[in-house]
């Protein structure tokens, strides 16, 4: 499994492309999280911190950054990243998306939640491109939309 990731992700992500990982990125001694790491073409990795990365704590020198959690922007869209999967997270209710991992895809997505599991496991061992995610955002959104339009989750509208 690990040498199809490392595969798949070389495949699509570039030396100079920017990479956030969203945790559990190598189980195994520090000489394996750094043959790993190592192995990846892409230069600037931002590392999000998961459960399963204790060993790959000892490395952070080798991640352009390191967090538990990321707020970030790409163009406007601003993104927030965890490993965990979160209900409420910082402008939720303004259209910031909450990327995360951790769940396997077995997590049941909410299509009125602008967040998404984000894992390679689910997704063919592929790294997520943004305008992937874009996509599938979008549909939310406009679901989200519709459902607030025809008075779903209302209760703080008064009607004369």
């Amino acid at each position: 499994m690990d040498a199809r990731i490392v595969d798949r992700m070389n495949q699509c992500v570039k030396p100079n492309d920017t990479l956030y990982f969203l945790g559990d990125f190598c189980m195994g001694s520090v000489e394996k999280v750094a043959a790993y790491r190592k192995r990846l073409n892409c230069n600037k990795i931002h590392f999000i911190e998961g459960n399963h990365d204790k060993m790959t704590r000892k490395l952070q020198s080798a991640f352009a950054s390191w967090n538990s959690l990321s707020e970030i922007h790409v163009g406007k869209q601003g993104i927030v990243l965890c490993h965990y999967a979160m209900r409420v997270w910082l402008h939720h209710g303004r259209g910031t998306w909450q990327l995360y991992g951790h769940s396997h895809g077995n997590l049941p997505d909410d299509p009125l939640l602008l967040s998404m599991d984000v894992g390679v496991d689910s997704h063919d061992f592929l790294p997520w491109h943004f305008e992937e995610v874009k996509k599938i955002m979008e549909v939310k959104a406009i679901a989200k939309g519709h459902s607030l339009a025809a008075g779903v989750n209302s209760t703080s509208i008064r009607y004369d």
